[in-house]
């Protein structure tokens, strides 16, 4: 297993010695451009992550409008009930003295 493991690496050197200047140079332009591409992913992946944040913020902020919203909304109903059932007992207890 070993000697197949050296005969291996040593057939690779071979391969990238007898490789052209030209070669060579293809090869580590590609390696270039592989490497850009990955960067320019990891940076597209960090301003969409970014973008996200940003609109849960607005949701969550959006949805905190709403819930007050609400909450207003029923203590002005809340409020209306009170002032009904407070003209109600006065009729009511007008009613009684009569």
């Amino acid at each position: 297993m070993r000697k197949l493991i050296i005969a291996s690496m040593a057939a690779a050197a071979f391969s990238l010695a007898a490789c052209s200047d030209k070669a060579q140079q293809e090869t580590s332009e590609a390696g270039a451009a592989v490497a850009d591409d990955v960067a320019a992913t990891g940076d597209a992946m960090a301003e969409g992550a970014a973008d996200a944040a940003d609109a849960t913020a607005d949701a969550a902020k959006d949805a905190g409008n709403a819930v007050e919203g609400a909450v207003n909304a029923a203590g002005d109903a809340a409020a209306t009930a009170g002032d009904k059932i407070e003209q109600e007992t006065a009729k009511a207890e007008a009613n009684d003295k009569q």
